[in-house]
């Protein structure tokens, strides 16, 4: 059979050197169904919140009925350890810190939300932890890797040391937070009509959601709205991490290499920026683990870009404060800029002051040494800080 005439005219390869209509058309439009996608997320992140906050109020009747409900966590110390279990099964503060913030708005008290916003800030460190144990069978990369996660761990713990006592003696945090949001937003009645703009804009995705549940009896509309409230949010903080990974964290591994090494000032600005990039801490925590792992970057290097990181991951509950208008919306602001605040003050006083600022390095080196060689301890260090103390203290404390 003579060999067919396609074959001898058709280059080899041709059909894969030139890119199909719909090939080329898939590469125009997938920015922009990418960027449609983070609006859309980001939308639904504000309708999430709102769900939260209306479904509380209707379950709780307002504050008086918040405060009765959550008067198993009287104790701020059991708000802080379920800030830390909550996030640790979440694996994401910008999920529980937005439900926080939902939740003030539907009367929590502030008092109770700040311990548990300390607590999901050190929850969220288990991610970039968990990360390092993959490089566990060779003990050198383990120990440089495990100490520059922990460095993170270390931090954040000394600041819940330094500012919870802080914050139960004189109120420093919530008196800040309020003072500016005041400042940003005015008066109480002055700032509900200057944020009504978000009510009608949300109002109708609220409505679906109402007209949704409306069929069970009692309270089961309120508390199927919170959930769905905070399942939306788990699943659009999640998936609006991953859309915006695609559509950056190209370019924040770039801000990564260029700004680690050029000083402190430059590692915590590159880590806020690269943080508020891809709306995940976790995610910009762990893209230096490799690097960590490999020994292209030692812990001290790595360690001004970690605290970035805490600064950046803030933006989530500042956005979410958006949804919330009416008679807490205030309240959500202030509870957003308490994280913003935490994070500043722990950052220009841990590592401003020379002494504190060597106590998380050292005490992850040392770790990181005994870790290295008993695998058994750095598992359950992880296992032990993040799941199991928490959840026995709080059962503790009941």
């Amino acid at each position: 059979m003579r060999p067919s005439i396609f074959k001898q005219t058709v280059p080899r390869g041709f059909m894969h050197s030139t890119p199909s209509f719909a090939q080329q058309q898939t590469r125009r439009t997938g920015p922009l169904f990418n960027w449609l996608a983070v609006i859309t997320l980001i939308y639904l992140i504000l309708v999430a919140v709102g769900a939260v906050s209306h479904g509380f109020k209707g379950f709780s009747g307002g504050a008086e009925g918040a405060a009765q409900i959550f008067a198993f966590a009287n104790n701020p110390f059991v708000a802080l350890l379920l800030g830390i279990l909550a996030t640790a099964l979440v694996q994401s503060s910008s999920t529980v810190t937005s439900v926080i913030v939902g939740l003030v708005a539907g009367g929590l008290p502030i008092g109770m939300a700040i311990p548990m916003v300390m607590g999901a800030n050190l929850g969220t460190t288990i991610t970039n932890t968990i990360v390092s144990l993959g490089h566990i069978r060779d003990r050198g990369e383990f120990r440089r890797a495990f100490a520059a996660a922990t460095v993170h761990d270390f931090f954040n713990l000394l600041a819940v040391f330094i500012f919870l006592p802080l914050e139960l003696m004189f109120g420093l945090l919530q008196k800040s937070a309020e003072a500016l949001a005041t400042l940003l937003v005015g008066s109480a009645d002055m700032s509900m009509k200057g944020m009504d703009f978000m009510k009608p804009l949300i109002s109708p995705a609220l409505n679906f959601i109402d007209d949704l549940v409306a069929f069970l009896p009692g309270k089961g509309p309120a508390i199927a709205t919170i959930v769905i409230g905070i399942l939306l949010i788990l699943g659009c903080v999640t998936w609006l991490g991953k859309v915006l990974q695609r559509v950056l964290v190209g370019r924040a591994k770039e801000v990564l290499h260029k700004a680690l090494g050029r000083g402190p000032l430059t590692g915590i600005a590159s880590g806020t920026l690269v943080t508020v990039m891809v709306q995940s801490s976790s995610t910009t925590t762990s893209l230096m683990i490799p690097l960590a792992g490999g020994g292209v970057f030692s812990t001290r290097q790595l360690y001004p870009f970690t605290l970035g990181a805490n600064i950046g991951t803030t933006i989530t509950a500042l956005l979410a404060a958006t949804a919330i208008s009416g008679a807490g919306a205030k309240l959500a602001l202030t509870i957003a800029l308490v994280h913003v605040l935490f994070n500043l003050f722990a950052v220009v006083l841990i590592y401003g002051v020379p002494f504190l600022r060597e106590l998380p390095v050292k005490a992850a080196e040392g770790l990181a040494r005994v870790g290295s060689e008993n695998k058994l301890l750095a598992l359950g260090y992880v296992a032990g800080l993040f799941f199991a103390l928490p959840a026995l203290m709080m059962v503790a404390a009941k």
